[in-house]
């Protein structure tokens, strides 16, 4: 039986989503949580990659349960209870649902959004989570004017770690922008920088992709570069062309669509 894997994790500790070789990854600790608690081989696929480091919430994956062992009712909850006391603290499965047999995770989501969350104000309380951007202000009305040139379907080979395997460097994204956070309340008076939020949706993103837009962004919202140079830098699909990648930490995979309800 299919059934679609809704969790949540912390990428600080994983090399990424996807196994790979002498590195841990969240694909990999799942497998071996689900396999140990259902006492059988258990293959797991993902909505999508996520690079080291990077989070997500809300993140869907499928598997195969066979009938002698499936879920429902009260034993699905007995099942995340378990399942969650086996995983590490930095996995936490929220959900578990019973899908139609050909329900694909990776194939079938419509739309992903990622969100990148960074300040310029020095704080204690941000943790591992958000990026401290040392700079007096960032210009939010040049950066949205720049993230409008992302809008639509083209190339965004200016954007793709150098060595990817992706079979096409064509996504369509449907929005791009930022937004100011208020800070928190107990230092505000303290700081005078702001909270950052950059917000993207797409069909699909390549490797990197959102950690390069946002360093090109920055780009223009500390004033180096004109919005128009976006658009310049993606039309030249040269990955030296754009902006530094930021870190991954702070990069949260945010939501994944469906063309069906996940319940």
């Amino acid at each position: 039986m299919r059934y679609f894997i809704k969790l949540s994790y912390s990428g600080a500790p994983f090399s990424g989503w996807q196994i790979q070789k002498n590195a841990p990854s969240v694909q990999e600790e799942l497998q071996k949580a689900f396999s140990l608690l259902l006492k059988e081989d258990i293959e797991i696929t993902g909505c999508g990659r996520t690079d080291s480091g990077v989070n997500a919430v809300g993140y869907i994956a499928h598997t195969e349960i066979s009938s002698k062992t499936a879920l429902s009712g009260k034993s699905r909850q007995q099942f995340l209870y378990k399942i969650n006391a086996i995983l590490p603290k930095s996995i936490k499965v929220f959900g578990i649902y019973k899908m139609h047999p050909d329900a694909h995770a990776r194939f079938d989501a419509k739309a992903r959004t990622y969100k990148y969350y960074l300040t310029t104000a020095a704080s204690p309380f941000d943790g591992d989570y958000v990026w401290y951007l040392k700079c007096r202000s960032l210009d939010i009305e040049a950066m949205n004017r720049a993230a409008e040139y992302f809008i639509g379907t083209q190339d965004f080979t200016s954007l793709q770690k150098l060595g990817s395997d992706a079979t096409s460097p064509v996504c369509t994204v449907t929005e791009a922008f930022w937004k100011k956070a208020p800070l928190p309340a107990p230092f505000a008076r303290e700081n005078r920088g702001c909270r950052y939020v950059f917000t993207v949706t797409a069909n699909r993103f390549l490797r990197n992709m959102v950690r390069a837009m946002v360093g090109s962004l920055l780009e223009v919202g500390l004033g180096k570069k004109d919005p128009r140079w976006i658009k310049q830098m993606l039309e030249e699909r040269n990955r030296c062309s754009a902006g530094a990648s930021v870190p991954g930490n702070a990069l949260f995979l945010s939501d994944v669509k469906y063309p069906y309800p996940i319940r």
